[in-house]
Formats: C-alpha cells, structure tokens, sequence
C-alpha cells in the first residue's frame, strides 16, 4: 500500500499552526519512489513574522528567567510525548529518509532521552561564585541570547533536532527550526510534542523550505545564534554570511574518518566494527568510517575478513525487520554515490565488493546502493579525500604507526577516528595525538549525550551534548556586589 501524507499539513509559526504560503514541495520515499504528498513551504514574508514572533515571545514570555526547574518541567512532559508517539514519528522518519524501521525506533527512544538529559540538566545546573581579589561579591551568571536558528540535516532528523532544541530552549532561548527539504514532516512532528507539552507561544517555530528560507534565516538581523549540522561548504556559507554580525555558532560538518587497524588487533571484532562504521545507516553519518588503514602484515587477511562481513549485509525494504540498511534518503545521494565510486575506478581503484545497484524487482524504483569497497587507490584520491556520505569503504594498507599516524591526519576533516589494537597504551597515545573530536579504541560509533561531540578544522566548531552543549546556547555575564568591609 501506498503511504500518503496529508497535504494540508500545519506549520507551528510563531505561536500557531497555519499553512505555509511558500512553495509546494513534493514529498518522495526513497524505498519506492512514491509520492507520498506535498508540503506547503513557509514564505519570506512567514520568516520574518516567525522570526519577529520568536523575539516577541523571548522577551516577553518570561522563559529566559522562568525557574529553570519549571523550565525543566516543559522538557520532561515533551520527552514523554516523544515517547508515547513514537510508533508514528518513527514511521515519518523511515518514509521519509529510507532509514530501516529499526533504526528510526531506536532514535525515537534517543531523541526523548536527550530531551529528557537537557531537562535534567538544566534544573540541576549552578551559577557561579568566584573567589574575590578584594572587598566584593563576585558572580557569573548564564544568560540566553535571545533567538537560536536552528539548521538540521536529513540524515537522523530527530536526534539532530532534538540536541539543538532541547539545550538551546533549556538554557532560555527561542527556537526556530529549519529542517532538511527531505525531512520536513518527521520534524514537523516532533515540534508538536514539544508544544503540546505547553510550550509557551512563538519559542519554537519551524520553517520549513529551501535555501532561499535558509538564507533569509541565516541573514536576518534578529537572529542571535546559529547551530548548524550539515555540509562542510553549507557551514562555510553561513559562516560568511553571520561574520558581520559577531553572532556565536555551532558548526557540526562533515568527516572522512579513519579507521585503523594493527596487526595485534582481535580481527574478527575489528572487522565487525569496521564494517558496521561504514555501512550503518547507508554510510549517511558524519562520523562514518570512510577510510580503513590496515597494517600491511594482515592487509589481505583482513580485507578478505571485512569482505565477508560486507557480504553478510541485508540490503532491503526499510520496513522490513531482516534490513540491515535501507536506500539512500534520496534519488539524488545515490547518484552522488554512484559519481564517487566511477570517480575511483577511473583513478585506479578496485571494486572489490558492491559498487552497483543491487538486482532485483524490489529494488527497481527504490534508491538503493549497495555497500561498496575500494582498494589500491592512492591516499590523494578525491575519493579518499572528500567526504561522499554514502556506503563507500576506501581501504589502504600501512606499514608502521608514524605513517598511519600522519595518512589518518591527512585531510582537512577531522571529526571522528578508530583505534582497534591492543596495545591500549599505544591506541591511547595514538588517539590523543590525532585531530579528532571523537576517538573509540577497539569500539566505534558509541555515542553518549552526556559527552560533547564536534570536530576538529573544516568538522566543525563548538560542541554539542552534555554540559557545553547547554553553555553553549548561553553567554556569560559576571556581576561585582561591593560595599564589604573586612
């Protein structure tokens, strides 16, 4: 059966739901090549009366210096409506970006456990006394900066959305959301739940659109803050656009992360993680890990290893429990995919598994792509030096620590790695060495709200998830109260 959307869905816009004005922007799955309906986008003219009403409820509201346990209390009843609703907003998420149904249950549980995090910690967290240098009181306070543009992409929607909404509202802020175009619905969705948890009007709108809502959003004066995850060259605009204004941001960007293996490491649990880095979630991660080194002394041994873990995974119908992965979110990655991979092969590589469409009837009008491996390419490669965000491996073999060393350093990303030796002394040196925001030794792609994720050079700036990324939607203001004597 075909899933259809309602096409007269509401956008919550500063402080109601209303059609959008805007732009109608048809909806595809990416498993069938369906039309699941049509959204009706906001218009510049609904931009700047959000972003007008989002300032209005910031200043008037009361949010900013409400108690920040009754500001927990909004928080808390949103991550149990996340919780409630999450058969539907896990079926949104895989309509709309092909991600396997179980996948999307598992992030539903994760966005509500980040909202849930960011509630606990908002009502939990101090200001500060300082030690004084004379005969006063000295205090630093934490203050909200006004209205947070918030810029998700498509890859996760509800767990990219949740970590940006939920800090920047605990910590006193207004919020607006600008979806990706290919998940507008899912977000749409989880905005209700935090609404309809008595959210106070106009502190969070979303907008859906394309760039040119984006860039009305990016430019506009009244815009205090803005968190971005997407696109390294996305990130670069934005951040020309902002720097007349001073204005703080968060950069979450793109990664071609290394993975390397030594000769001592356990091979057979390597493997499986390594395989798993890449190929979760089609390769649609910032944190996948695209580049494989291998010791030269296993190379084959372990390639032949990661090959037959490759060949093990069930590429299928998203909605099906035995998928593994489902398409690519969108006709256009997989062809993004598909330009990388013939790229490698005119450079010299060798398809050594995948590297086509699978076969298939159920496959015909999907956008599927089967998990590839490319060896025997040079370490300059475009394909090993641009970030392709799809389920390509390009494998390299190394002879001792000072070369991987300087090969997995060798790009201008730097968001995440793994080490799998061990010698943990070494893994552990290794990892504080090399420019990564997040380094797993003999793990990888375990993720923690509690622990703050972002990158190094053109990954990112800033850091979201635990304590800082709360801080970070917060600027500091110390306070003198003299009048003491000793």
């Amino acid at each position: 059966m075909t899933f259809k959307l309602d096409d007269n869905l509401l956008l919550p816009l500063g402080g109601n739901w209303i059609l959008g004005e805007g732009a109608d922007m048809p909806l595809f799955n990416p498993a069938d090549g369906t039309q699941m309906g049509s959204l009706k986008t906001a218009s510049l003219a609904q931009v700047e009366t959000t972003i007008n009403a989002a300032n209005e409820a910031f200043v008037n509201s009361g949010w900013a210096t409400l108690n920040p346990h009754l500001r927990a209390g909004y928080l808390f009843d949103a991550a149990n409506l996340i919780r409630q609703r999450a058969e539907s907003l896990a079926l949104l998420q895989t309509k709309e970006n092909g991600k396997t149904l179980t996948e999307s249950n598992g992030q539903v549980t994760s966005a509500a456990g980040i909202v849930r995090y960011f509630a606990a910690v908002c009502e939990s967290l101090t200001d500060d006394i300082n030690p004084a240098r004379g005969d006063y009181l000295s205090a630093t306070l934490h203050e909200p900066y006004g209205v947070v543009a918030a810029i998700t992409p498509w890859n996760s929607p509800l767990t990219m959305a949740a970590q940006k909404i939920a800090p920047a509202l605990a910590a006193g802020n207004a919020v607006i959301l600008k979806p990706s175009e290919l998940t507008s619905v899912v977000s749409l969705e989880l905005a209700r739940c935090f609404t309809d948890a008595g959210l106070p009007d106009g502190l969070l709108s979303v907008l859906p659109g394309g760039p040119d809502v984006g860039n009305a959003l990016t430019n506009h004066a009244d815009i205090h803050m803005i968190s971005f995850t997407g696109g390294t060259e996305t990130g670069r605009r934005i951040a020309k656009a902002v720097a007349p204004r001073f204005i703080p941001t968060i950069f979450e960007l793109g990664g071609k992360s290394p993975n390397i293996v030594f000769a001592d490491a356990d091979l057979e649990a390597a493997a499986k993680g390594v395989t798993a880095a890449i190929f979760g979630s089609g390769g649609q991660s910032c944190v996948a890990g695209s580049r494989l080194f291998v010791e030269a002394a296993i190379y084959d041994e372990f390639m032949d290893r990661v090959r037959k873990e490759t060949a093990k995974i069930n590429v299928g119908d998203p909605m099906d429990s035995t998928s593994n992965i489902g398409p690519m979110a969108s006709f256009a990655q997989r062809e993004r995919v598909e330009e990388y991979v013939r790229i490698g092969r005119e450079d010299g590589g060798k398809v050594t598994i995948g590297g086509a469409r699978p076969e298939g009837p159920e496959y015909e009008h999907g956008a599927y792509y089967l998990p590839t491996i490319i060896e025997n390419l040079s370490h300059n490669s475009r394909v090993c030096q641009e970030e392709i965000f799809g389920s390509v491996l390009c494998a390299l073999p190394f002879d001792d620590l000072e070369q991987v060393a300087g090969m997995a350093d060798e790009t201008a990303f730097g968001l995440a790695c793994g080490i799998w030796s061990k010698d943990i002394t070494m893994a552990w040196n290794l990892g504080r060495r090399l420019q990564a925001g997040s380094v797993w030794i003999n793990t990888y792609k375990q993720l923690s709200i509690a622990a703050p994720f972002g990158g190094y050079k053109e990954s990112g700036l800033g850091r979201e998830k635990g304590l800082q990324g709360l801080r970070a939607y917060q600027q500091s203001k110390s306070i003198y109260l003299g009048g003491f004597t000793s």
